[in-house]
């Protein structure tokens, strides 16, 4: 297998094949990433994908889940895209899903009968970045869309019967737009209702526009404690259908998985609980944070 930089995928994609389908991303501007800086955009040829999946099925014949890398290979045009995938599913008798992510504009530039099509060959879940409900962080951060087109794109998705899985930043309105941030988040959480919504926490990664303004004293990164007021929050102003709700990554100081909304008042008290106490010891170490 041929990888181009550096690879990411979501948690719940730690047992599948990686395909490295686009190289980079094609927006690459959101001022708190740093995941793609080093590399220019493009979708690698139809022969390329060929070669790693007739590689891969050397190795992983009987491989259950794909994940296709790196940040948005729906922006690949249908009639490009519809031939990987079939390859795919193709090469691998065991498939259970197809897994993607997918932003804004790339869920955009596919139809509902589109998405459908691509359900049908294997595609079973996409993955949002969400990253705030609120239209004047997502702004600040250069997000590089509004929350309306977030919502129809993830409508689009539902519609098309394919599991949405969408991740939220917390801390990312910094200390003086953080309880709007968080609250702004669950309400959007709660106008989306996606399957699945993770919580992650901001991390200053060095190189970008967000480390430079903090280094300014433009941007400053809420506290630990803060960023679980920021959870206690979102998690508070999130009325869905039924979602699994995690904030169990690594950058998180509390980990916590709940269903929403049975296990909502549960995971509050928890939450509530922590705040009050304030020891140290109830949280993740700085040293095992990480992105």
């Amino acid at each position: 297998m041929r990888y181009e930089g550096s690879i990411y995928r979501p948690p719940s994609e730690a047992h599948s094949l990686i395909l490295q389908v686009t190289i980079g991303c094609s927006h690459n501007k959101c001022t708190f990433c740093g995941s793609f800086k080093d590399k220019k955009f493009r979708v690698r040829t139809f022969d390329e994908v060929k070669e790693d999946i007739e590689e891969a099925k050397q190795y992983a014949r009987y491989i259950k889940k794909v994940f296709i890398a790196d940040g948005d290979a729906l922006i690949i045009p249908q009639k490009r895209l519809l031939p990987i995938i079939q390859l795919i599913k193709d090469a691998f008798p065991k498939l259970e899903r197809i897994g993607v992510y997918g932003n804004t504009k790339g869920i955009l530039k596919k139809s509902v009968e589109e998405l459908k099509a691509l359900k049908e060959l294997g595609v079973g879940i996409i993955y949002l970045g969400v990253e705030s409900g609120d239209q004047v962080t997502l702004d600040k951060v250069c997000k590089g869309t509004i929350l309306d087109k977030t919502a129809e794109a993830a409508q689009r998705v539902k519609d098309a019967g394919i599991i949405l899985s969408v991740t939220v930043l917390l801390g990312l309105g910094g200390v003086e737009r953080g309880a709007i941030h968080a609250e702004e988040t669950g309400k959007f959480l709660s106008r989306i209702d996606p399957d699945y919504a993770g919580a992650l926490s901001v991390i200053i990664v060095p190189g970008t526009v967000l480390a430079e303004e903090e280094k300014k004293g433009i941007f400053k990164v809420p506290d630990p404690y803060m960023l679980l007021e920021e959870l206690y929050i979102m998690i508070k102003n999130t009325n869905v259908t039924h979602m699994f709700f995690a904030s169990n990554h690594a950058s998180n100081y509390l980990p916590v998985k709940a269903w929403l909304p049975e296990e909502k008042d549960k995971v509050l008290r928890s939450i509530q609980g922590v705040l009050d106490q304030r020891d140290p010891s109830q949280l993740r170490p700085e040293y095992l944070r990480a992105l």
